[in-house]
């Protein structure tokens, strides 16, 4: 097993569709969690916490999913291995403007949820650079190797990049007088994934009851952009859940109805399975 993630395979895979999960790891080296400023609970407070649970049974409807086993205070797997802060690692030199790096959501994080530092001080650039070589690329390596082995096979690849939520989140953004969304389905506009895609997706999780809504307030990031080519017949939709519907956000654990909804989703993980066996337009609308 790798330190990096962990791939679970079905017996065979019978479907186009993969699940994965790069933010819910929750294995924090001894080492990184005596140089934070943060306790224990702190810095976990920028993990997926248990999404890797709430999709775990993908292999079961023939699909793999693959969950980082990292965290993503340690090392950030939905961005790319060059967005590096410089306020946060010596010797990096500043780029052009990026958002994600400026607010220290870099590849090595600089804060956690709230905006709060990680770090006393600098990382020297060759711990970043290890820590990116053990643990980004052999993530990002088996995740193309599963598209491009899906892709052959069944002529098309339909990646659902697993997330959660801050239940603020979709406070600060909700609509006066609408029902607050629990599901955000992000595509970058179109850029990501073809429109039959992310309608089927959309309608998968809409006849379980949950309320959807697209691109708004996540669109996608690295691994959307980077993977999502629908005129290449390969898709990615990020899917963000409210944390709220299945967790104690305040304890980070999971709430009384965790089974209860981990079975709502084990429906929905079997819809979204069945996309990639029922057959997709080969190019993109």
């Amino acid at each position: 097993m790798s330190e990096a993630y962990q791939l679970s395979r079905p017996l065979q895979q019978t479907t186009s569709v993969i699940f994965a999960s790069p933010h819910s790891g929750r294995e924090y080296p001894a080492e990184f969690l005596a140089n934070t400023l943060l306790d224990h609970h702190a810095i976990r407070t920028s993990e997926d916490a248990f999404v890797d649970r709430l999709f775990d049974m993908a292999p079961q409807m023939g699909a793999p999913f693959l969950a980082a086993r990292a965290p993503r205070s340690f090392i950030d797997l939905n961005r790319a291995a060059d967005e590096l802060d410089p306020a946060v690692i010596e010797g990096v030199a500043r780029m052009a403007h990026n958002p994600r790096v400026s607010s220290g959501l870099g590849v090595i994080p600089r804060v956690v949820a709230g905006g709060r530092a990680i770090y006393r001080g600098k990382l020297n650039r060759a711990e970043a650079d290890a820590r990116i070589n053990r643990f980004w690329h052999p993530y990002h390596e088996t995740l193309k190797n599963l598209m491009d082995e899906t892709l052959a096979t069944f002529g098309q690849a339909v990646l659902i990049d697993c997330h959660s939520m801050p239940h603020e989140a979709i406070e600060a953004h909700a609509r006066p007088g609408h029902p607050k969304p629990e599901v955000v389905l992000g595509d970058r506009f179109g850029a990501a994934a073809g429109r039959d895609v992310m309608e089927r997706v959309e309608a998968a999780f809409a006849s379980a009851g949950f309320r959807v809504v697209r691109n708004a307030p996540f669109a996608g990031a690295y691994i959307a952009q980077a993977y999502g080519r629908p005129s290449r017949c390969s898709h990615v939709v990020q899917v963000e859940i409210d944390r709220a519907l299945y967790m104690d956000e305040a304890r980070i654990e999971p709430s009384a109805g965790f089974d209860g909804f981990r079975t709502a989703i084990g429906g929905v993980v079997a819809e979204l399975a069945g996309i990639g066996r029922h057959g997709l337009p080969v190019a993109a609308e």
